[in-house]
């Protein structure tokens, strides 16, 4: 049977090398689905343990730039190479370079400090539960423990995460304290090079050491909840530098205790956003919630009582006080007060909480990153753009269609997480057994070009929120992987159970009406000066 060209030019099958870069729910269903079709498969996971951002460390991650717009960059300094082939003990992480140099404000030589610039602990907090009922987020690899409850804490996800990495093998393969800084074609053009580097324990101490290895194929499933996404505010910066610990990005939220009898003001209007406020509702003595109105935005009915929605932010200002000091372990607030683009004026601010998202980043890609071209301007080369809000030039969100040698699994937002990325793992694992025909090259990137038209660019162009769009494209999946495996006699690929469709249903059919009311009550924002303090000049 003839391929097409795509798959002449690029030779799929059993028995090849593959790289999967991630242990979180994407990496361990892709390596799991990758070894069950036969393929030899290594893990690269920077921390010690699968889960992903469903793992709970109490550490949390480094400050990252202010503002941060450069996608490219990471949420860590990636090594050059040769850097740290003989390290011992290792040398700092993050040096003085300017890129860095306005946000490291402390930096200690401690083990754990040098772990967690190692590698950055994710944006898990005490209290997070899922979203999705679990009976809507399972892999067809393994199931929950029978009387799992709907909706569980962060513990039973991460728990789940690792049974399925311990009983498919995973585990086994995962080298685990392992970043991985650089993927490249070898100059031959026929593998992927990876450099990678290992946090390992010497006799005189910790150590990092430089590898070199060579893959056939490689899957990034590094997940989106790397590298912070801080906005150019008017001096917010300021805010920052002078006193750093009370201005902090949501990822390094950890308990709502830290906050209590504090005023503290949350920028953002998602999901994050939303749980930091009612965590805080009845810890906090005061809790505002800034909003730029944009269409992602959660409807503000779905805040506690007790949290006033503001709108956005236009400055930061810190008074003219010659005393500016440290009152990071004080009662005090902040000397300064912010303005609003409506020109009300908050003050008595003790703690700021920038929940503004995520970066798309793929710093061990840097060669498909373009820090300064627009994603309107972005060519079939790019995978992300200036505005780090999606990734370009994937098919169906998963192959790169230049080369698709290298498929990304975890992409799409808005999906019921474990279930969706439990699909494009089967997928991947198909295609690159050679189980499953691409189209051409030049078929994808019609197809590409297609959605770009219909979806637009951007963070929406990723989104299966509306109704019928993740069983859509989930059915659009399996009726192309069976195409071929019927010609082949491989076994089908499953689709989407009855049940998990009527689930699925009944779920969105609850969100619609919820966000339906909540947008149709008319809630009226509180001005600051009401709800907060006095005006200044």
């Amino acid at each position: 049977m003839a391929l097409s060209s795509s798959q002449q030019h690029h030779s799929f099958g059993s028995g090849q090398t593959v790289a999967v870069i991630g242990a979180g729910i994407s990496g361990v269903c892709t390596a799991a689905h990758l070894i069950r079709q036969g393929l030899r498969v290594t893990v690269f996971e920077r921390s010690s343990i699968a889960g992903g951002v469903w793992h709970y460390d109490e550490k949390v991650a480094e400050d990252p730039p202010y503002p941060n717009n450069t996608p490219s960059q990471g949420d860590y300094r990636v090594s050059q190479r040769g850097e740290f082939a003989y390290a011992t003990p290792p040398p700092e992480l993050h040096g003085d370079s300017n890129d860095y140099k306005d946000s490291q404000f402390s930096i200690s030589r401690t083990a754990a400090d040098l772990e967690v610039r190692f590698s950055p602990p994710g944006p898990c907090y005490a209290g997070l539960k899922n979203n999705v009922p679990t009976y809507l987020m399972a892999s067809v690899l393994g199931g929950w423990p029978e009387g799992t409850e709907a909706f569980v804490s962060q513990k039973y996800l991460e728990e789940y995460i690792q049974s399925l990495a311990a009983n498919t093998g995973v585990d086994a393969i995962t080298r685990f304290r392992t970043r991985v800084d650089d993927i490249r074609k070898t100059p031959e053009g026929g593998k992927w090079e990876i450099r990678s580097v290992a946090l390992e324990e010497g006799e005189s101490g910790p150590r990092i050491v430089e590898r070199h290895s060579q893959f056939d194929l490689v899957v990034v499933a590094s997940g989106h909840y790397n590298m912070p996404r801080i906005p150019d505010i008017k001096g917010l910066k300021t805010w920052k530098t002078t006193y750093p610990e009370r201005v902090t990005h949501s990822k390094q939220y950890r308990h709502p205790e830290k906050h209590k009898a504090q005023n503290v003001l949350i920028i953002g209007a998602g999901v994050s956003a939303l749980d930091i406020c009612r965590e805080l509702d009845g810890v906090a003595n005061k809790t505002y919630q800034s909003v730029r109105g944009g269409n992602f935005d959660l409807p503000a009915s779905l805040l506690p009582e007790g949290v006033t929605r503001l709108p956005e932010v236009a400055e930061f200002v810190l008074r003219d006080n010659i005393h500016h000091r440290h009152i990071a372990g004080s009662a005090e607030p902040i000397p300064g007060f912010i303005v609003l683009k409506d020109g009300q004026v908050l003050d008595d601010i003790h703690h700021v909480i920038t929940a503004t998202g995520y970066i798309t980043s793929y710093p061990f890609l840097p060669q498909l990153h373009s820090d300064h071209t627009p994603n309107a301007e972005a060519t079939g080369d790019h995978l992300v753009a200036a505005e780090g809000d999606m990734a370009h030039n994937l098919h169906r969100d998963i192959f790169y269609i230049n080369d698709p040698t290298l498929a990304f699994v975890g992409v799409p937002y808005y999906v019921a997480t474990f279930s969706l990325f439990d699909f494009q793992a089967q997928a991947v694992a198909r295609v690159f057994a050679g189980k499953a025909r691409l189209p051409t090259t030049e078929e994808m990137r019609v197809e590409y070009e297609k959605r770009v038209g219909e979806k637009g660019l951007g963070r929406g162009f990723h989104s299966l929120h509306a109704v019928g769009h993740e069983v859509a494209y989930v059915q659009g999946l399996v009726d192309w992987v069976n195409e071929y495996a019927a010609e082949i006699g491989e076994p089908p690929m499953l689709p989407h159970s009855e049940e998990w469709k009527r689930g699925y249903d009944e779920l969105k059919a609850k969100t619609t009406a919820l966000f339906k009311t909540a947008r149709g009550a008319g809630v009226v924002e509180k001005g600051a000066r009401e709800v907060g303090g006095s005006s200044h000049e």
